[in-house]
C-alpha cells in the first residue's frame, strides 16, 4: 500500500475518534451488561476493550520510545507498507471474518474487571490521538517498531499505528456486536414476560365470568 503520509494519518486519526465515540456510548451501560458474557465462549464488552488496553500497554510506549528517537522531516512523504506488516494490518481488520485467537498474554477471560476498563481505554485512545498527531514530524516508512511477537521483529511505524487502529476497530465492533446479542435477548425476554401477562389476564376474565 501507497499513500501519502498525511492522508493515513487523517484516516486513523478519524477511526481513532470514532472508537472514542464508541465507547462513551458504553460508559453509559450498567456494569452487568458489560460485564455479561453472550456465551462462555465469547468475551464481554469489558473483556473485549481489556483485550484492547493489553496491547496498547505494549505498543503505545514502544511508538512513543521511537518518536522521541527519531529525527524530524522537513517534507512530507509517501507511506509504503512492508509486506509483514502489511499481512498483520489485513489480519485484524474489523472486514475479515476469520476468527483469531488471542495470544495467552493478551487474553482478558481470567482477569477481575470493572468499568474502570473502559476509562483506562478511553485514555489509551487519548494517547493514540496524540502519539498519531507526532507522527506527522517522522518518515513512517523508515521508523520501526518492536512487535508483541519478539522485540527482534520490527516493523514500520506507519503500520505498527495501521495495526493498532484497526486492531481496536476490531474488537471494538465485536463489542458493538455483543451489546446487539443482549438487547435482542432482553426484547425476546420482554417479549415472552408480556405475552404471559397477556394470557394471564384473559385466564382471569374468563375464570372471573365463569
Amino acid at each position: 500500500m501507497r499513500i501519502d503520509q498525511d492522508q493515513l494519518i487523517e484516516k486513523l486519526l478519524d477511526l481513532t475518534r470514532q472508537a472514542k465515540d464508541s465507547t462513551n456510548k458504553f460508559k453509559e451501560l450498567q456494569p452487568a451488561t458489560v460485564s455479561f458474557r453472550p456465551s462462555p465462549n465469547e468475551w464481554s464488552i469489558l473483556e473485549c476493550l481489556e483485550h484492547l488496553n493489553l496491547y496498547g500497554d505494549y505498543y503505545l510506549p514502544e511508538i512513543e520510545t521511537q518518536l522521541l528517537k527519531s529525527e524530524a522531516i522537513e517534507e512530507t512523504p509517501y507511506f509504503k507498507s512492508g509486506i509483514l506488516g502489511d499481512y498483520f494490518v489485513s489480519a485484524v481488520k474489523a472486514d475479515n471474518g476469520k476468527k483469531m485467537k488471542a495470544l495467552k498474554y493478551m487474553d482478558p477471560s481470567n482477569l477481575e474487571l470493572s468499568i474502570t476498563t473502559i476509562d483506562r481505554f478511553l485514555k489509551q485512545l487519548n494517547t493514540l490521538e496524540s502519539l498519531l498527531e507526532q507522527s506527522r514530524k517522522v518518515n513512517l516508512s523508515k521508523v520501526k517498531t518492536a512487535v508483541t511477537l519478539s522485540r527482534f521483529i520490527k516493523i514500520r511505524l506507519g503500520d505498527t499505528l495501521r495495526f493498532l487502529v484497526y486492531h481496536n476497530e476490531r474488537h471494538i465492533v465485536q463489542a458493538e456486536r455483543v451489546l446487539k446479542k443482549i438487547s435482542s435477548e432482553q426484547r425476546e425476554d420482554n417479549s415472552l414476560l408480556d405475552s404471559s401477562v397477556n394470557h394471564g389476564s384473559r385466564s382471569s376474565v374468563i375464570a372471573d365470568g365463569v
